[in-house]
């Protein structure tokens, strides 16, 4: 069942997201930026918990979630210990979420129109991992250049 497969991934790269933060050997090098590196490690937590609770959460799992994006790359100096626990508490909300969505719930067209034309639900879920995915490279990648 692709549920099963969804949720696993999502908690598999979510813990991966939550290592890679508690991997830096300095805190504050989780909000340094340099010449071409425009987001902060901490800011990409902030968008990927904003993205996933978002789309997941409010649109699927009714959480009542409200997205403030633009503080998603504003905000700075979240201490690492609150970005943990926005970690942790969007890899039970999207467990408990996709725990209660059926195999005919994926395949219905996702709510929203969030490109250009309709997708279906289990499309967009799989976009979502994959932009999941996208970010965390960049932090891992962030942590091993600047976390000097």
């Amino acid at each position: 069942m692709i549920t099963e497969s969804l949720r696993s991934l999502y908690n598999r790269d979510l813990n991966k997201l939550k290592s890679e933060i508690e991997a830096y050997q300095n805190e504050e090098n989780i909000w340094r930026i340099d010449k071409n590196i425009a987001n902060s490690a901490g800011n990409l937590v902030l968008h990927l918990v904003g993205n996933l609770n978002h789309f997941i959460g409010t649109h699927l799992g009714n959480t009542g979630y409200i997205r403030q994006r633009d503080l998603e790359f504003s905000l700075k100096d979240v201490p690492r210990a609150e970005l943990i626990e926005k970690i942790e508490a969007t890899t039970t909300m999207i467990d408990s979420t996709l725990s209660q969505l059926s195999e005919d719930d994926l395949k219905k067209e996702y709510p929203l129109v969030v490109f250009e034309s309709a997708m279906t639900t289990d499309y967009f879920l799989i976009h979502l991992i994959a932009h999941l995915d996208y970010h965390l490279g960049q932090i891992n990648y962030h942590r091993r250049l600047l976390d000097i």
